[in-house]
């Protein structure tokens, strides 16, 4: 089978002096999964890497249990293609005239959200801020800030019944720009 090139996100890492992992253990972590080109990016668990099919497919479940195994802490774990985070970096719908990109971000979802779940989200839960679900992606635009927003991963697990992981606008472009280079 042929290797493509995928991203792996991983929930809650090195973040308020938590769940604190260095990135060279998760490289050798996926170096041990039977990934290739293993690059990480930043501090808070975003890993560029290619794989097979097959190897992707277990991936998320083998990198947790490794994690747990090792740090005593169980990350969700998130995955797209290439194909997909170039698609959610060129579809944004929050990008308008005058949009503050240090404002958007994308909540990135295991799973595709039941449409009953996804009407059940409060668009006045977080006034000022804005989000919008498009399949297995939330956009956010956190007029706010991230800090302050009321729209949080746990508040989209909770609604959603899913892992969500968070990424700011300018992390979701490089993450796709390295994607592109491995391809």
């Amino acid at each position: 089978m042929q290797s493509a090139a995928y991203i792996a996100l991983l929930r809650g890492i090195n973040v308020g002096g938590k769940n604190m992992l260095p990135m060279r253990d998760l490289t050798r972590m996926f170096d041990g999964a039977g990934c290739a080109d293993v690059r990480t990016y930043i501090q808070s668990g975003n890993v560029v890497f290619t794989a097979t099919p097959a190897c992707a497919k277990r991936l998320a479940d083998d990198v947790a249990a490794e994690v747990e195994k090792r740090f005593g802490f169980r990350p969700g774990v998130v995955l797209r293609t290439a194909d997909e985070i170039a698609k959610v970096a060129a579809n944004n719908p929050l990008i308008g005239e005058g949009a503050d990109i240090r404002l958007l971000h994308v909540a990135f979802l295991a799973e595709k959200p039941d449409a009953r779940r996804v009407a059940a989200l409060d668009p006045a839960r977080s006034p000022g801020d804005v989000f919008n679900v498009r399949g297995r992606e939330v956009y956010l635009y956190l007029a706010n800030g991230a800090g302050k927003t009321k729209l949080s991963n746990a508040y989209l697990e909770s609604k959603l019944g899913t892992t969500s992981t968070m990424r700011n606008w300018r992390t979701v472009l490089k993450l796709s720009e390295m994607a592109q280079q491995l391809r």
